[in-house]
């Protein structure tokens, strides 16, 4: 009969070590066993890239995007009453998969730079005009007055959990 695979004996190689830590630990696993402290629902993906970008606002009006405002590039719909706090994003085609960019419709993204009340995770659902190069908009009410024109923006994709 085989001995169990997790058992609680010690091991040669550290003595206070048992069950699974001793296991994984007399094959030179435990450096990988880390435990992380994240945030509760996100974390960096690995190896993304921080891209610097200049941020702007735009609303779903008929004079800043075409002819079907409450209607996203993704075919998402934005509700009449929208604002700020739906963290809603369009990013410039430089940056989006299908035009070659590391960027895709529904990523999650961290922006930081802008402003306390606007720095957080905003979801990618639009894209500009193809004039802008490095730029992202975020979707706000007119009613929210906002007028930002913010350069050295970070982004960075997330993976959310």
């Amino acid at each position: 009969m085989a001995a169990p695979l997790f058992n609680s004996t010690t091991s040669a190689h550290n003595t206070t070590t048992t069950g699974m830590k001793a296991f994984l630990s007399s094959r030179g696993v435990t450096r990988r066993m880390v435990a992380k402290k994240t945030r509760k629902a996100d974390s960096l993906v690995a190896r993304s890239l921080t891209y610097t970008v200049t941020a702007t606002i735009y609303e779903a009006v008929p004079s800043q995007t075409d002819s079907e405002p409450f209607i996203t590039a993704d075919n998402s719909r934005i509700k009449r009453h929208y604002g700020t706090k739906k963290r809603w994003m369009a990013l410039s085609r430089d940056l989006l998969k299908p035009w070659g960019g590391k960027f895709d419709f529904g990523d999650k993204v961290r922006v930081r730079g802008i402003s306390p009340k606007l720095d957080g995770i905003y979801t990618i659902h639009d894209t500009m005009n193809r004039r802008h190069h490095h730029c992202m908009d975020i979707l706000a009410h007119p009613s929210e007055k906002l007028d930002i024109y913010t350069k050295g923006v970070k982004i960075q994709k997330v993976a959310m959990r």
